[in-house]
């Protein structure tokens, strides 16, 4: 399936007579999920669709630190899930008030909040990240909540030569940026990998 699928997803949602309408789009590291979003926000105003980027809600490097989990952010257990979940519950069930939350910045790798602004005009809102489908972690709050999934599906090579490139460019060397996505990123990948037969709907990325 192409993108366009997705657009015409979306356009039948803000053309029909329904209620808000919440969309997951799941990917491994690098897969191209920020690119999807990209192209929504061209297409769309955010009065009428809304991006939440799960990144937002990495725990901060300090808390990571004093979790012995630093050299494994991005992991499923370097989030905030309790405060993600409480915000998808929120965008679900209360459409009729504007919701914030925290925006990360790769290049100083910390989130900023109440940056990003879910409108209530919004009548369907995206929400990307890795691990929205997943039931482990307390995780599973994510997924009952979502009215329609996709999972993006591009070649492995291609996905980490990607992601080794975007690591150098927010600042690791070449040799950081080869083993942390060989390493970290890629373990991360394969528990993505195991819940993408939850996705309703595939996007194919070259």
């Amino acid at each position: 399936m192409s993108i366009e699928l997705l657009f015409e997803q979306i356009q039948t949602l803000l053309d029909s007579q329904g209620t808000r309408s919440l969309i997951g789009i799941v990917g491994k590291p690098g897969a191209g999920k920020s690119t999807v979003v990209e192209q929504i926000e061209k297409r769309y105003q955010p009065n009428e669709v809304s991006i939440i980027p799960m990144d937002g809600f990495h725990l901060s490097n300090e808390e990571l630190i004093a979790l012995g989990r630093r050299e494994r952010k991005g992991a499923p257990d370097t989030f905030d899930v309790e405060g993600f979940i409480s915000l998808i519950k929120k965008v679900k069930h209360e459409p009729q008030v504007n919701h914030k939350f925290p925006i990360f910045h790769r290049e100083n790798e910390a989130s900023v909040e109440n940056e990003g602004l879910v409108p209530k005009e919004s009548k369907v809102v995206v929400i990307e990240g890795n691990y929205l489908f997943s039931s482990a972690h307390n995780w599973d709050g994510v997924f009952p909540r979502l009215d329609h999934t996709w999972f993006i599906e591009i070649d492995d090579e291609v996905r980490i030569e990607r992601l080794i490139a975007r690591h150098i460019r927010y600042g690791k060397t070449p040799a950081e940026a080869e083993n942390w996505s060989r390493g970290s990123d890629e373990a991360n990948a394969r528990f993505i990998e195991l819940t993408a037969h939850r996705a309703s709907n595939i996007i194919k990325l070259g």
